[in-house]
């Protein structure tokens, strides 16, 4: 009806009153739409970001019997992709999801009375809004680009620590390993937000352009009204339902497949964080005594890995070592040598039996503290994508420099660390990549002496390198296993002839134990073992 009386010619100043009004309704809508899609994606990039926290912060604290039956790259998609969906869900879809169906409802009933024949003028629209989206898009796809890059390098993040989880939870890095996570997905959570302002902008800037073309339209259009050939309400009502009700067809398709995604989604996340760890600490957890000793018990254990419950690996194992003393395991492949080094570190629990550690059954402790006790140099060394001092630190991050520079000196690790071009902060990229395999260990062994655990647990590396690589890093083992009690899965005669004690295995049992020369004199498996793998005769 305003618009019916001020194109009548009645009144015709009414005319600039309305269009004015128009004008101002478009403009407070382009702000409310800013407003509104700015603070709705905000709470959807806030959302995923927590989401992302919680699934790698339990991730990582789950135990290693997790990891046997999930694929990484498999979790690393549901951090980065599957968080993704949820985020274009509750920061956007649902919201216009519910602005569409209202606007298609009312579009339609509109459109049924009203008149097709100012169809041509709409086309007016169009180069009003593709010029704001070709310049504001250039930079939302800029910073499309740097919100992935840093996804991409919190996933990268992620996928390393997942693969080296032994290692991490050996040295109880799980909350440092999360907090650096934490930080990455903050980072990416910033420039997400700056994307999301921009985006805000864009879609503010092109209503007000939709609705300014219109009101365009309708000024243009005024001559037939005056005319009689229609009303300005008939042109009015076509020119924007018309461009609404499009609009909202193609929303809503778009919303709908989202929330198909985003459905499976979500079920993917909540069911990495529900999942409990199999390792725990009770909830009365019995403290291990200070001083510590070293002491360890294996107390007619046996065993079965989760993955394999028919498969026994270890059956009826019983072994007391010393404080102080090495002992040196040998046997065939899958004789069980690697599980006794899991269940001690306790990633996994006996089925049967228990395993002392200074008096204390470990299951009764706190896996943390357990692992406190412990340092493990693996046979493949993990190195992480950081600089060298930060992965000698990793074996104690509160330690001063001196002492770090002490371990890599009794690891024999500053030989080569000072040729590197930055020293200590070099950059040892992803696993390690700038290092040899001689050097990697070293670093290891660094990182073992650092954390000054009174447990050794040494996979010997040195049967794959060198003469002399070989050399310097026995030298480093034979410095970090002073004063502590040794465990060492042997392959080199070197070894086993210093060890106080030779273990052998074979199915998951003990078969015999004694000196290098009195079970060469026994003959039986290590003699025999000795021969083919020693060179011994």
């Amino acid at each position: 009806n305003m618009i019916d009386a001020g194109f009548s010619g009645e009144n015709e100043d009414l005319i600039n009153v309305y269009f004015a009004v128009l004008l101002a309704v478009a403009f407070v809508l382009a702000v409310a739409t800013f407003a509104r899609h700015y603070f709705v994606s905000w709470i959807g990039e806030r959302v995923v970001a927590d989401i992302r926290n919680a699934v790698f912060g339990n991730v990582i604290r789950l135990s290693p019997s997790f990891f046997e039956k999930n694929l990484s790259g498999d979790i690393i998609s549901r951090l980065t992709t599957d968080t993704t969906v949820i985020q274009s869900v509750v920061g956007s879809s649902l919201s216009i999801a519910l602005r569409n169906i209202l606007t298609l409802a009312g579009g339609l009933v509109f459109m049924a009375v009203t008149s097709a024949k100012m169809l041509g003028l709409v086309l007016l629209v169009v180069p009003f809004v593709v010029v704001p989206i070709l310049f504001l898009g250039r930079k939302v796809r800029v910073l499309s680009g740097y919100v992935q890059d840093k996804t991409a390098a919190a996933s990268a993040k992620a996928n390393e620590d997942i693969g080296a989880i032994q290692t991490v939870q050996a040295f109880t890095q799980e909350d440092r390993a999360a907090e650096i996570f934490h930080r990455h997905v903050e980072r990416a959570f910033d420039m997400s937000i700056r994307r999301v302002k921009i985006r805000s902008w864009l879609m503010g800037i092109i209503i007000l352009m939709i609705f300014g073309a219109m009101v365009f339209v309708l000024w243009i259009g005024a001559s037939d009204v005056i005319s009689g050939k229609m009303t300005g309400g008939e042109l009015a009502s076509f020119v924007m339902y018309a461009a609404l009700v499009a609009g909202a067809v193609g929303a809503l398709s778009e919303v709908y497949s989202e929330l198909q995604r985003a459905a499976g989604a979500i079920s993917r996340c909540v069911e990495i964080i529900s999942t409990e760890a199999d390792i725990k600490a009770p909830d009365n957890p019995l403290v291990l005594p200070e001083p510590h000793e070293g002491k360890i018990d294996f107390c007619d254990v046996t065993f079965t890995y989760p993955s394999r419950p028919d498969d026994h690996i270890l059956k009826q194992f019983t072994l007391s070592v010393s404080r102080g003393e090495k002992l040196a395991i040998v046997g065939p492949s899958g004789a069980g040598k690697s599980t006794v080094f899991q269940l001690l570190q306790r990633f996994y629990d006996p089925c049967q039996g228990k395993i002392l550690i200074d008096g204390v059954d470990i299951k009764q402790a706190d896996p943390k503290e357990v692992r406190k006790r412990l340092a493990v140099v693996p046979q493949e060394s993990v190195i992480f994508a950081a600089s060298v001092e930060e992965n000698i630190r990793y074996g104690n991050p509160d330690a001063s420099d001196e002492m770090v520079y002490a371990a890599a000196a009794s690891a024999r690790a500053d030989e080569f660390i000072i040729k590197l071009p930055d020293g200590m902060q070099t950059y040892l990229g992803e696993r390690g990549s700038r290092l040899s395999g001689g050097q990697r260990q070293r670093i290891a062994i660094a990182r073992a002496i650092l954390k000054d655990a009174p447990i050794l647990l040494l996979d010997e590396a040195t049967s794959s390198l060198d003469a002399e690589s070989e050399k310097k890093v026995q030298e480093a083992l034979e410095k970090l296993m002073q004063d502590r009690t040794t465990l060492v899965i042997a392959h080199r005669l070197a070894t086993v002839q210093k060890a106080d004690r030779i273990l052998v295995m074979d199915n998951g049992q003990i078969v015999n134990m004694g000196s290098h020369d009195e079970l060469m004199g026994q003959g039986g498996l290590y003699a025999r073992l000795a021969k083919l793998q020693f060179g011994e005769s």
